[in-house]
């Protein structure tokens, strides 16, 4: 019997979607994301301060092999003075902000929202739909109502004005991560 020579099907490399965000709450949410959808690509959350340069976003990448479908995405919140125009000069990102808050994306798993809103009041609203909401965890059952209402959260999110108040785009990430499981 003779050996037969075996083919390389060429490994294809995991594409890194890098998602940079200022808080615990952020992370949290994108740990839980790659969870749901179980997609062949590599998410990696780094927590930065408000101080996000391309410098930063550079040293965080050194330690991945790259791939030519990488993705670099800020997960930051608006309500701060000045902060969109800081993310809009880094160049080669995806934004996937929110104003005021994450937690206008959480909200619109729950119900419309159309008119300006604070983060305070972004709080107490989703405290009244999930009152043992706390910023850097997900309870199983707010985890539950993010995956059943996730579409109807991604409609309403659509329907905003880009970074106006309320806006968020981080329905931009979780289409992304969609496209993944095809």
């Amino acid at each position: 019997m003779g050996r037969t020579v075996r083919n390389s099907k060429g490994k294809t490399m995991r594409p890194n979607f890098f998602v940079f965000c200022e808080g615990k709450t952020e992370i949290t949410y994108v740990k839980f994301l790659r969870s749901v959808f179980r997609v062949p690509i590599q998410v990696v959350t780094k927590k930065s301060d408000s101080n996000i340069s391309v410098d930063f976003i550079e040293r965080s990448k050194r330690d991945y092999v790259p791939t030519k479908n990488d993705q670099t995405f800020l997960m930051f919140d608006l309500d701060v003075e000045g902060m969109l125009e800081h993310l809009q000069k880094i160049p080669q990102v995806t934004l996937i902000v929110s104003n005021p808050c994450v937690e206008l994306w959480f909200l619109l798993h729950y119900e419309d929202i159309d008119k300006e809103i604070n983060t305070a009041s972004c709080f107490q609203k989703l405290l009244a739909h999930s009152p043992k909401y706390e910023k850097g965890a997900l309870t199983e059952n707010e985890k539950r109502v993010l995956v059943e209402n996730m579409v109807q959260a991604v409609e309403r999110a659509k329907k905003l004005k880009e970074f106006g108040n309320p806006s968020t785009l981080v329905y931009r990430l979780i289409e992304e991560m969609g496209r993944g499981d095809s």
